[in-house]
């Protein structure tokens, strides 16, 4: 007796099949991307920002105003990249007001606790098992955020977007508009830069 077929697992949809199904009117697909690039996207701005309200608010600013954008985006680059242009843009001229307004930007802020070691301690939960190692990593965190605070914002910005969100050139540039030669330079100044703060911090 031949056996049942078995049914084939269901595939996760792209990013663009969400896409073209939300531009149909369903609007349940672009629930789908929130929830697949919101934990990403809102590290990033807490890195850029320093506070977990601050990072919420715009991280949902952008995907509304993604949503509405949503028939200009052209697809010559992936949706998370135009979503981060999105979001760096909000995030900078939220900045930009708050120093209008005499506020202070600091990646090193114990109000809001360490956003290195939020993102650690939720990417890699096997940390819990060693202590030791865990509060080691902890303070090397601690003093790396306080280093990466006293750059300027433009060489924040690089290592956040490249060191510890991952992204490649190409897709850093086109998120800030920013030659990737100058990119490079950037992050070369600002990886020599912390060097030399860390150095001072032993």
């Amino acid at each position: 007796m031949a056996a049942e077929p078995t049914a084939a697992p269901e595939t996760e949809p792209t990013d663009d099949e969400l896409i073209r199904s939300t531009l149909a009117g369903k609007t349940r697909a672009y629930d789908i991307l929130i929830k697949r690039h919101s934990r990403k996207l809102h590290a990033m701005l807490m890195q850029v920002l320093n506070s977990e309200a601050d990072a919420f608010d715009i991280a949902q600013e952008a995907f509304i105003k993604a949503f509405h954008s949503l028939r200009y985006f052209k697809g010559d680059s992936a949706f998370y990249t135009w979503l981060y242009t999105i979001a760096l843009n909000q995030a900078r001229n939220f900045m930009r007001k708050r120093k209008r307004e005499g506020g202070t930007f600091s990646l090193d802020n114990d109000e809001n606790g360490d956003p290195l070691e939020k993102d650690a301690q939720l990417a890699d939960p096997a940390m819990e098992a060693d202590p030791i190692r865990n509060a080691r990593n902890a303070e090397l965190r601690k003093k790396l955020a306080h280093a990466i605070g006293q750059l300027s914002p433009a060489h924040q910005e690089v290592v956040t977007l490249a060191d510890i969100q991952g992204l490649s050139f190409p897709e850093i540039a086109k998120i800030t508009n920013i030659p990737e030669g100058t990119l490079r330079s950037r992050l070369h100044y600002a990886h020599k830069q912390l060097q030399s703060l860390l150095s001072d911090e032993r």
